[in-house]
């Protein structure tokens, strides 16, 4: 079996020692290097030809998020970022992913314990090991053309629930910045650790017309507001009579995440029925399809992004296969169909 071959950049001596023998403990992975900053990392990265790289963004000599973006250019490579769990370290690891970085992760210390960490850490190196890298030498994406406002005289009373994994921040970015501003209310849920989300959400409510915002408990789901799940806390869809609202609460890790997608798209189900559409994006594992199957048989119009437009096809493929998907489209289109059935 050929191991997945991992370079770590981080300017701790300690991180690197810690990461490297953890995951040696791998029994698919093999740390073929390490790097102090990111003038080493190039050089080793020519050399040893890594199929994923680890790296903190907050480093010396160059900026991390220079590097990524100078790497995504030159030489793409599935990135994973572990950062400081810190407003600070939110901030750069959210524009780490806008840079073309798949993943974020917390530092030991922070939201995980060494173990957990490096556990987690190692699928998410399993999934990035066979991401097709979105980013291609030179690379420019063409502008985005919006749909027109959707008429006034619509319901208020529709709902468009997202959710993805690895390599979804990008993904949810094309699928809402092309949402007029009086869109119906939408709730995602996109795995991040805890305070990352709060920064996600704040860099996507300065592109989008749509009010974005990280959720807290009872906010109501109303058009022109899209509410993303906090990390480490799950988030249901709630009714009231006409009012739509979330629940944001702690509890078990389902299918292996909090937030998890199952959890949102069960509640979606049950309360906004046929009222609802659903789109499950990219993503390793299989949080969410299940969910988006009880949307579909509840009515609602459900989409699942297709395998070559995904970073990681895991999610959307076991949507696909237990036959939760009205459709199966590629990313481009996916906010154009979500809007068509609201």
């Amino acid at each position: 079996m050929n191991k997945i071959k991992v370079l770590i950049v981080d300017d701790s001596a300690i991180v690197r020692q810690v990461f490297s023998a953890e995951l040696q403990r791998e029994p698919d992975i093999e740390v073929v290097g390490t790097a102090p900053d990111p003038y080493v990392a190039r050089d080793k990265i020519v050399e040893l030809d890594p199929d994923v790289v680890v790296m903190d963004v907050e480093m010396p000599r160059m900026d991390g998020i220079a590097f990524l973006r100078k790497l995504m250019r030159f030489y793409p490579l599935p990135v994973i970022i572990v950062s400081s769990l810190t407003p600070k370290g939110g901030a750069l690891a959210v524009e780490a992913m806008e840079a073309g970085a798949i993943e974020v992760m917390c530092k030991p210390g922070a939201a995980y314990t060494v173990g957990d960490m490096t556990t987690a850490l190692a699928d998410k190196i399993r999934a990035a090991s066979t991401a097709k890298h979105r980013l291609k030498k030179g690379s420019i994406e063409e502008p985005v053309a919006k749909p027109d406002r959707l008429a006034l005289t619509q319901t208020t009373n529709k709902i468009i629930a997202i959710g993805a994994s690895t390599g979804g921040t990008q993904a949810i970015e094309r699928v809402i910045t092309r949402f007029p501003g009086n869109a119906p209310g939408t709730v995602i849920v996109q795995h991040m650790p805890e305070h990352f989300t709060a920064s996600f959400a704040e860099r996507l409510n300065g592109i989008c017309d749509i009010e974005v915002r990280e959720a807290k408990d009872n906010d109501s789901v109303i058009p022109g507001v899209a509410l993303i799940a906090p990390g480490n806390y799950h988030m249901l869809l709630r009714r009231s009579g006409a009012r739509y609202y979330v629940e944001v609460k702690s509890g078990p890790a389902v299918c292996r995440q909090r937030p998890s997608v199952e959890v949102l798209f069960m509640s979606v189900a049950k309360y906004a029925g046929k009222n609802a559409v659903g789109a499950i994006l990219t993503g390793m594992g299989a949080d969410g399809a299940k969910g988006l199957l009880e949307m579909r048989q509840a009515g609602a119009h459900t989409i699942a992004q297709d395998e070559t437009s995904s970073v990681v096809y895991g999610m959307p493929r076991e949507a696909v296969e237990c036959g939760a998907a009205c459709e199966i489209l590629p990313l481009d289109r996916i906010a154009e169909s979500l809007l068509q059935h609201t």
